[in-house]
């Protein structure tokens, strides 16, 4: 004798799974949504910071056998324009650069250049000496040398005899 199904209940489980299944559905388009929400905040978040942060100014640091040179290319910069400040084991490099006088800008077509103050902050290695820095300005290329200091990586210890 074959069985007897009860279809009202088949019914209302097949509805429950459909139910389940747009619950998922849903619960996952709001988890896309929130994702989307958080990266466009970020990305606000970013416009808004790039907007009142300080420019930064970009450098090379490599060494020689007596220095660590850190140069970096500062078109239309005067030295006055330029402080660059030592404190324990960091340069600091702050200045800002002035949009020229000239025509009125309206809208720009591509707009690259950084116009205003900047800082850049080194962290020199221990081995140098700080108090003995020169800086120098030439063809708009800032140069600043902090001489290195000599210790001997190994030695020989004699003992003194009592």
């Amino acid at each position: 004798m074959p069985e007897e199904k009860d279809w009202e209940t088949e019914e209302i489980k097949e509805e429950d799974k459909r139910e389940e299944g747009e619950k998922v559905e849903e619960a996952a388009e709001e988890g896309e949504k929130e994702e989307k929400n958080k990266e466009v905040d970020k990305q606000e978040a970013s416009k808004k910071s790039w907007l009142s942060k300080e420019g930064e100014l970009v450098v090379d640091v490599y060494q020689t056998d007596e220095d660590i040179v850190i140069q970096a290319p500062i078109a239309g910069i005067s030295k006055e324009d330029i402080e660059i400040i030592t404190e324990k084991d960091m340069i600091t490099i702050r200045g800002k650069r002035n949009r020229p006088s000239g025509d009125e800008i309206h809208d720009f077509f591509i707009k690259e250049c950084y116009w205003g103050s900047f800082c850049r902050e080194v962290i020199l290695p221990e081995e140098t000496d700080p108090s003995r820095i020169k800086a120098t300005m030439e063809s708009s290329i800032l140069t600043i040398r902090v001489p290195r200091i000599e210790r001997e990586k190994r030695r020989k210890v004699e003992l003194d005899e009592e």
